[in-house]
């Protein structure tokens, strides 16, 4: 038996937290009945019911991407560009992806049907670390660096405190290395910050997203989850939780 929050955030519904809301205003039926406290739990031959519309009671399941460019993070696309769950043809469950890469941007990408961790990956006050190496124009110094590092105002919001090192420098092709390390996800974060400072991506790729990394996958790869690579990521978020707390 679980709770019918949770059963709703693994079902891909909401967030546990606007599950909760859900259930508060009248919105989910267990077997028939409305369900407007919280605290019920269900089985798995309980029928729960969103604004009438059956929940798909799927075990949970994980995948890690190497995503390659020109795919959109996302389970469709109005334009027919192709999408990242395009690469998981044989995979049965409604899985989608946490958060998104651009376009042209490749890397670590988690696809999953657990709405609930999902949520969690995503939130900011979590600290989920996620490293990107990219590839500037310009020869990027040490003062660059630091404004990174503690934080720039985009549209109005400062980022959070990053992490940022040079790995190599060209001068002849005056193209600049850097990896950084942020646990924010805005639209466009990475590129934002880079540019702000003077220094536009020009290629950009990210290889860790909190312990997982793209070891032994190549672009387009991808490979199913290990449960303690999961629970290494739920750790993590408990971890953060409690600093927080």
């Amino acid at each position: 038996m679980e709770r019918l929050q949770k059963v709703m955030a693994h079902a891909g519904i909401a967030s546990r937290r606007k599950s909760e809301e859900l259930i508060v205003k009248g919105h989910v039926r267990v077997n028939g009945k409305l369900v407007t406290e919280l605290g019920v739990q269900v089985g798995n031959s309980d029928k729960v019911e969103v604004d009438g519309v059956p929940i798909d009671r799927e075990e949970p399941i994980y995948f890690l991407l190497n995503k390659p460019r020109n795919m959109i993070s996302a389970v469709s696309d109005d334009k027919e560009r192709r999408v990242v769950t395009d690469l998981f043809p044989h995979v049965e469950q409604r899985i989608y992806p946490v958060g998104r890469l651009d376009y042209d941007t490749t890397g670590v990408l988690i696809l999953t049907n657990d709405g609930e961790l999902s949520q969690m990956l995503m939130h900011p006050k979590f600290h989920i670390d996620k490293t990107y190496v990219a590839k500037v124009e310009g020869m990027v110094d040490r003062r660059s660096l630091n404004k990174l590092e503690n934080g720039i105002n985009i549209e109005g919001k400062k980022t959070s405190p990053a992490k940022a090192k040079i790995l190599s420098a060209d001068k002849d092709k005056n193209v600049t290395m850097v990896e950084l390390t942020i646990h924010e996800g805005r639209n466009q974060q990475v590129k934002n910050m880079f540019r702000s400072i003077g220094h536009p991506v020009q290629k950009l790729k990210r290889e860790t997203y909190g312990t997982l990394n793209l070891n032994g996958l190549r672009p387009g790869e991808w490979r199913e989850l290990k449960s303690f690579e999961v629970n290494q990521l739920r750790n993590l978020i408990n971890e953060n939780k409690n600093e927080i707390d």
